[in-house]
């Protein structure tokens, strides 16, 4: 008898325990909800930390160390202008005052610190007309979503003559946060929404389609609950709860399908429920195994990095990806179990065909496309790579960012607050560039240094103002360099780079006190450069765990190679239409996207880590299927085409799910998720389309039996591939030895369908041995 493998056992096991299945993974779910309900809002946070010290983050350590600065406190401020009236009214001062009163009122717990012109008489904080001025305060950043208690307050003293303004970081992030959750709802509304298209008209029947989407939202649930669980032990951003629902919506929906899929195949060609479960089991689940390893081998490349926004984007992935594989493992086997034939209920007419498709005619769509292909190989192959090539172009231009306030709807509080701030008070925000001195700096070679940069500073338009604090009992000056606009622009940036290295080391030669930079801009920069410092580390880790993963599953060191090969042409593809359309223009305004001056600086090494695990899982599912044929048949020609023809539908059903979910968290106003949406969404299609339907079938005709190659001296490695048994009701091709008798299409029924009798097996080719 045949021995069955681990992940068929593990099918059939799930499907003969249908209800405990469905029962524990139903406890998981609402215990998941209660985790979410109760932790999750207070384990996410927006900030981006270093795990470890670069410069800026070694010179605000140690400001805090020596002057007791506290980072748990946001800085806020209100503007208050009149058209009609100045500050020098007693009418505009009695506004200010009673506003100031109101604010404080509302206790330490939403406002702390706050002053007035009229209290401090700092000329600084009036407009050059006098028409305007504004209160600083402090926000608690616990707190910092009380915000609109402040809003309520201020909307009061809103009148004719009188237009309040709010700007600052609690006020940025508050509207950061709703911009994220109206992306995700409407990620979540389009990406579901397309997904029971889609899988509509791929199998033809409703309930089939509910399936993967059901697997998929658990998949999400379930992840979310482990994620509240991590983040009572450490911070997470805010970015996870968006990766977690796009990738899970992603990869749930396909594994589901795949999986599925086969097992209607199964059915429609005669075999047993509890055997098609098995066969889908032994085969589709497989596949979802390997593809799913090496989606998670390549998200662990984000944890590795030393910055607290890829860590959580990384566990986030991870945890869900890895839910969805246990999901589709064995909560979709007891699903199908439970309905049985009835996943084909709810049928869609014209478009469910009541036969089993055949793979073995040499027609259709997808047989067309190959034989197109592997007629002129060469031709397709390097017209393919032409097209890819001049979409990488681009890349090289790439400039590395992070949108700031300036990149925010106009609509927005907090970037209106911003623009008042930055026209009348010509400053940004209240985050100066913050050059500190660590030394003597009562010594007189210090001093005169101090001064020369201050001068460098009042000369560079960047800044629009630089004071020194001097601290010397402490050995220890502070110069708060301020913004004259967004911290985060280009402009701003290049301004630290020249203090680094042309300001303080033309200022401070004769002195021993060292001077770093902090501030914004400061770990902005410095976040550039670990990037790019680790990017090649990364790369390495991924591509060689992938290779790795690859060659057990197809016994083969030509097929990871080619894989790895397309894969980097459809990410760096990707890259360079993200440049084009966000950093040059081209398109934005007709796809409804925003101009920026840059690429988020983490997004490329994220793409690559999610679209490499995501592209290996169309590969594994398409050469799985050829390799099933090859082992068969040996022929690699009719290999190709046969895996083609039988996975080209639900590839492209899988990518246009994936296009979808990903689009539609790029409709959002957030420049952010526009990016990471229309940077997934373009890889996707471009993979699911150049890749897989012309440079696979191109490159794998070229090389010929040389695709299957692996070494003798690798002949230990185990034997645990994909494809190693082919379907039984197939028959053998008429050049090879016919088997003793024909396999057992329709074994003999009985009535309890939990204890169905095993068919017998077919005698085994003797080149399969």
């Amino acid at each position: 008898m045949r021995k069955r493998t681990w992940t068929e056992s593990l099918a059939r096991a799930c499907a003969k325990r249908r209800w405990w299945t469905v029962g524990i993974w139903g406890l998981a779910i609402v215990l998941a909800v209660i985790a979410v309900v109760s932790w999750l809002g207070g384990a996410l946070v927006t900030d981006a930390e270093f795990t470890n010290n670069p410069e800026s983050v070694t010179a605000y350590n140690l400001m805090q160390d020596r002057l007791g600065t506290d980072d748990t406190m946001l800085d806020e401020m209100v503007i208050v202008r009149s058209d009609t009236l100045t500050v020098d009214d007693p009418a505009f001062a009695a506004q200010v005052n009673s506003l100031y009163g109101e604010l404080m009122a509302l206790g330490p717990d939403v406002v702390q610190n706050g002053v007035t012109y009229y209290m401090v008489q700092d000329p600084s904080m009036v407009s050059a007309d006098r028409h305007a001025t504004f209160i600083p305060f402090e926000v608690p950043a616990d707190n910092y979503a009380r915000i609109s208690e402040v809003y309520a307050v201020s909307d009061k003293y809103k009148t004719g003559d009188f237009q309040l303004y709010h700007t600052g970081s609690a006020a940025f992030m508050d509207d950061s946060m709703t911009l994220a959750e109206s992306t995700m709802r409407t990620g979540e509304t389009v990406g579901i929404a397309v997904a029971l298209i889609v899988l509509a008209i791929v199998f033809g029947a409703i309930t089939a389609a509910l399936l993967p989407v059901f697997l998929g939202i658990a998949s999400i649930v379930v992840a979310l609950g482990f994620t509240a669980l991590v983040g009572q032990a450490m911070d997470l951003t805010f970015m996870i709860t968006s990766m977690i629902t796009m990738m899970g919506l992603a990869v749930g929906i396909d594994y589901s399908l795949f999986i599925l899929t086969r097992f209607r195949e199964e059915r429609a060609h005669g075999l047993e429920k509890m055997d098609a479960i098995g066969k889908a089991g032994a085969t589709a689940s497989k596949a979802v195994f390997f593809s799913g390893i090496t989606v998670l081998l390549a998200l662990v490349g984000l944890v590795v990095f030393p910055l607290s926004i890829f860590i959580s984007m990384g566990i986030g992935s991870l945890l869900v990806v890895f839910t969805a594989i246990l999901a589709s493992m064995t909560l979709l086997p007891a699903l199908i179990s439970i309905f049985g034939d009835k996943v084909n209920s709810l049928r869609i007419p014209f478009i469910q065909s009541k036969k089993a498709p055949s793979y073995e005619d040499n027609k259709g769509v997808w047989a067309w496309i190959t034989r197109t292909v592997t007629r002129a190989p060469v031709v397709s192959l390097l017209l393919t790579v032409v097209i890819l090539v001049a979409a990488i172009v681009p890349f090289f231009d790439k400039k590395s960012g992070m949108s700031g306030i300036s990149s925010t709807p106009d609509y927005l509080p907090s970037k209106q607050g911003y623009m008042v701030l930055l026209r009348d008070f010509h400053i940004g925000l209240d985050t100066p560039t913050m050059i500190v001195v660590d030394g003597n700096v009562s010594a007189p070679a210090t001093r005169t240094a101090i001064a020369g940069l201050q001068e460098k500073l009042a000369g560079d338009a960047v800044f629009s103002s630089a004071v020194v604090a001097p601290y010397p009992d402490l050995n220890m000056a502070v110069i708060y360099a301020r913004v004259a606009g967004d911290t985060m622009s280009q402009e701003a940036l290049a301004s630290v780079t020249r203090i680094r290295a042309d300001y303080i080391p033309a200022t401070f030669t004769d002195t021993t006190a060292k001077v770093m930079v902090t501030g914004e801009s400061a770990f902005m920069v410095d976040y550039n450069k670990i990037t790019n410092d680790y990017t090649p580390v990364i790369f390495t880790f991924v591509l060689a765990l992938s290779f790795v993963v690859l060659l057990l599953a197809f016994r083969s060191i030509v097929i990871p190679a080619t894989a790895i090969i397309m894969n980097l042409f459809s990410v760096g593809a990707c890259y360079g239409l993200m440049v084009l359309v966000f950093q040059k223009g081209i398109g934005a305004g007709i796809l409804g996207f925003t101009q920026v001056d840059s690429i988020e600086t983490w997004l490329p090494l994220f793409l690559f880590a999610v679209l490499f695990g995501l592209s290996m899982d169309y590969h594994v599912f398409l050469l799985s299927r050829v390799r099933e044929h090859y082992l068969h048949h040996g022929d690699n020609t009719a290999a190709v085409s046969f895996g083609l023809r039988s996975t080209g539908r639900l590839i492209t059903g899988a990518a246009l799910i994936m296009v979808a979910v990903f689009a539609g968290f790029a409709l959002g106003d957030m420049v952010t998720m526009q990016q990471m949406g229309f940077g997934l969404a373009i890889a996707v299609l471009i993979d699911s389309t150049l890749v897989r339907c012309v440079l696979v079938p191109a490159t794998m005709k070229l090389l010929g039996k040389a695709n299957w190659y692996l070494p003798k001296w690798l002949n230990w490695l185990p034997n645990i591939s994909i494809g190693e048994d082919m379907e039984s009701r197939r028959e053998p091709s008429a050049a090879r030895p016919s088997p003793a008798f024909r396999p057992v299409l329709n074994p003999i029924p009985v009535a309890a369908e939990d204890n169905v009798i095993p068919p017998v097996e077919p005698m085994r080719d003797w080149r399969m041995k």
